[in-house]
């Protein structure tokens, strides 16, 4: 009987942290804009807040990847290696994904919030909004 324990938790860090890294490349690259917007046009602002997140999506997620690290028992067969892979590459895709809509949720609070500063001022109670005659 071979363990394959090892292999399995090489190859689940391979796939985790190769992940990890496309997609934060990708927030990083697609995200600027809404950064941007966010922050009132301030692009350097968002662009060192971009670089920011990047490095606590990083700092976050590979710790999370470490500390999941571990499985509770050996692997003696291939087929192991790939249900154990699934769930720990599938826990991981998820944290991911939750930090993604988490972060988009702030986000868009700060950008609600932004627009509700530049907004024009609501109509009084007793003032009317007259329609424009053409």
């Amino acid at each position: 009987m071979k363990d394959y324990t090892v292999w399995t938790y090489a190859i689940y860090l391979f796939l985790s942290v190769s992940i990890t890294v496309w997609v934060a490349r990708t927030l990083f690259r697609n995200g600027r804009i809404f950064l941007v917007d966010c922050f009132r046009g301030n692009a350097e602002l968002a662009d060192s807040v971009n670089s920011l997140l990047v490095v606590g999506f990083y700092l976050v997620n590979i710790g999370f990847i470490t500390l999941y690290l571990k499985l509770a028992f050996a692997i003696d067969d291939v087929a192991g290696v790939f249900e154990a892979l699934s769930t720990k590459v599938g826990v991981v895709l998820l944290v991911l994904g939750g930090m993604h809509f988490f972060n988009i949720y702030v986000f868009t609070r700060m950008r609600k919030r932004a627009l509700l500063d530049t907004a024009p001022p609501p109509v009084g109670p007793t003032d009317r909004i007259v329609a424009p005659t053409s």
